[in-house]
């Protein structure tokens, strides 16, 4: 405590140096703090992402990644027979294809649409109107929209539209069917531009003519409290073989290996060149303020001070900077993950709910591990000058000079 309070006054009597010292640590902090986030953001928010649905496994009729295979046939009588499991509380199918919508005097606007049988669980959040029903025989047919498409069509609640419905690209377009708009909803994996709408299943094959009417593109499953994920996929592999059913963690470890990929890259490269930086920022800082209280040092180890206190002494100071840096660097880092997510995802096809950078505690943790090594690091050369400094030789120097 004693070198601790010495490091600190010794720190007081240079207040510019000390001062810039402690922002340019804070700044490389902060970036530090970021890539910490970015590290494992992308992953954690997408996970939280698909637990918000309410749906925590998908089935699809293929191992490949989430619509990227064939459609699962017959998926109502599936879902029929999964729902039947003990392990599971909901099986729903889900279809999701392209449309165009327009009303009078608008051109028609391309939106996604997915057809879902509206059941306990529903994967958006209603905002104004009504909700889908469980009955499906609604004419003209429901549909739900997001704010977006609403505002595209000057539509709300109530107003009848022109959907025509791209069910296949092999296929010639259909004719346009008329909906009844019944509410505004928000979906969670809509992007900020994205333009999107709900209906039933029976709507969507309506609209395609009969095309796949029984078809879908997943199916949703919700396990059984008491049961969890795994265990409703295992009861769905040794029910039905054929289909491919995969947790959510299962996913979002398939998407890390692949698409998450990149971000882990930067955040390693930018974070070892961040530590670099800092590194080298607090030898120099040290080392300069060695050299320029070499007679005091000696001054005071010729007092009777030890290597051992003198080094100390350097230490706590390379602390003392570290540690205040580091913490004016988290709500500055704060501050520049808000910014640096806002423009990430204003790249297409980002998810408005997904974050690129996410708090999490271990990231803290780390961040303070990593920087409390970097001060020790620093402080090895300047301790070292300290330690072996020649304390004779440094007084007569002084007089001389």
């Amino acid at each position: 405590m004693r070198a601790l309070a010495f490091a600190a006054r010794s720190l007081v009597r240079q207040p510019g140096r000390t001062a810039l010292g402690i922002l340019g640590i804070a700044a490389v902090g902060a970036l530090l703090f970021d890539m910490l986030l970015l590290s494992r953001g992308l992953v954690v928010s997408f996970r939280d992402l698909l637990d918000s649905v309410g749906f925590d496994v998908r089935v699809m009729s293929t191992d490949a990644a989430p619509l990227g295979g064939p459609r699962v046939p017959h998926a109502s009588a599936i879902a029929f027979e999964l729902a039947a499991l003990p392990a599971i509380a909901e099986a729903v199918p889900v279809r999701l294809t392209d449309a165009e919508a327009s009303t009078r005097g608008t051109r028609p606007i391309g939106f996604s649409l997915m057809g879902m049988d509206a059941r306990g669980r529903r994967p958006w959040t209603l905002t104004a109107g009504r909700d889908l029903g469980r009955d499906a025989a609604d004419t003209p047919p429901s549909l739900l929209v997001n704010r977006l498409l609403a505002d595209a069509l000057k539509a709300s609640p109530g107003d009848e539209i022109a959907v025509r419905v791209v069910c296949a690209a092999d296929r010639a377009a259909l004719p346009p069917v008329p909906f009844r708009i019944i509410g505004v909803a928000a979906f969670p994996f809509d992007a900020a531009a994205e333009r999107s709408g709900v209906a039933s299943r029976a709507s969507l094959a309506i609209a395609c003519g009969g095309d796949g009417g029984d078809d879908a593109d997943m199916l949703l499953i919700a396990s059984r409290e008491g049961y969890g994920p795994d265990a409703a996929v295992a009861a769905i592999r040794r029910h039905r073989p054929d289909l491919h059913p995969a947790t959510n963690d299962e996913i979002v470890a398939r998407m890390q290996a692949t698409g998450f990929t990149y971000f882990r890259q930067i955040s390693a490269v930018l974070s070892t060149i961040t530590l670099l930086f800092g590194f080298l920022l607090i030898t120099v800082l040290m080392t300069v303020s060695v050299n320029q209280r070499l007679a005091e040092i000696a001054a005071i180890r010729a007092l009777g001070f030890s290597r051992a206190r003198v080094a100390a002494d350097v230490l706590c100071q390379s602390a003392l900077l570290v540690g205040c840096g580091g913490v004016l660097a988290l709500p500055l880092g704060i501050a520049l993950s808000i910014w640096l997510d806002a423009i990430l995802k204003a790249m297409p096809g980002i998810p408005s709910a997904l974050h690129f950078f996410v708090f999490e505690p271990r990231a803290l943790m780390l961040h303070a591990a990593l920087l409390s090594v970097t001060a020790v690091l620093a402080a090895v050369y300047p301790m070292a000058l300290v330690a072996t400094l020649p304390i004779a030789a440094t007084l007569r120097n002084e007089v001389v000079s």
